[in-house]
């Protein structure tokens, strides 16, 4: 895997830059049949020959599909929430913190093409992080169409969503979590962090609920309070014997 995002000037050699695109390819679970576009995604401006080459058009184009899905998302799955409940949760999932989160989560730093000034990938800015996920999508919008952004985005950004309607239905998982395993086992659950990426102001965390001595599928999330939460769904879909919502990885 890379080390780190490369860092202009200082041009990498030709075999180097079709390395870098495969290896993010294969991160993506996406072949480009123009890999123009993804190296347009990949580029900000600070390492762009021009404006025109970075990733500033796509990062327009991402923006307004990554709103249209969300929202058409949100408009079935909840035919009774009035427009002011769909908003809410659609701010929280289209926002700059939840693209820079599902991003560095991805480890999109590690292929970025940054200007010298932007310092080294670990402290890439939210920001920047922002704005190349939504600059992806918007690359694979014009290369694979819809079906494409869409299967991108339901990937990634699926559980964002449902923890976001969660949390405005006002839904807690872990008295439900509590209530069923004592029921069933004569247990309480515990919660256990696994891990935690990102900087100190953009953190994520991994939790695992656990029952007695079998431990559930973990969960990510935004803070450990949500985290929990989300763990906690996910042992309450595998005792009731269905995939867990919220994949780890």
């Amino acid at each position: 895997m890379p080390t780190g995002a490369r860092r202009m000037p200082d041009p990498s050699p030709r075999a180097e830059d079709d390395e870098l695109l495969a290896r993010c390819q294969r991160l993506l679970d996406y072949r480009f049949r123009q890999p123009s576009l993804l190296r347009a995604a990949l580029t900000h401006a600070s390492g762009a020959d021009h404006r025109l080459a970075s990733n500033e058009r796509l990062e327009f184009l991402g923006d307004a599909i990554l709103g249209a899905i969300v929202c058409s998302w949100l408009y079935e799955a909840y035919p009774d929430w009035h427009e002011g409940a769909l908003t809410r949760v659609k701010s929280v999932v289209v926002s700059r913190r939840t693209c820079a989160r599902v991003a560095r989560r991805l480890r999109l730093q590690d292929y970025l093409v940054l200007g010298k000034g932007l310092g080294p990938a670990a402290q890439t800015p939210e920001s920047v992080l922002a704005a190349v996920f939504e600059a992806l999508i918007g690359a694979l919008y014009l290369d694979g169409g819809m079906a494409a952004a869409r299967a991108f985005i339901e990937r990634h950004l699926r559980p964002e969503l449902e923890a976001a309607a969660l949390d405005q239905a006002g839904e807690n998982h872990k008295s439900s979590l509590q209530q069923a395993a004592q029921r069933q086992f004569g247990e309480t659950p515990t919660y256990l962090l696994l891990d935690e990426q990102g900087p100190d102001h953009s953190k994520s965390f991994k939790v695992a609920a656990q029952i007695g001595p079998r431990r559930y599928a973990p969960a990510w999330g935004p803070n450990k309070k949500d985290a929990e939460q989300r763990a906690a769904r996910n042992a309450l879909s595998e005792l009731a014997g269905n995939p867990p919502p919220f994949p780890a990885d």
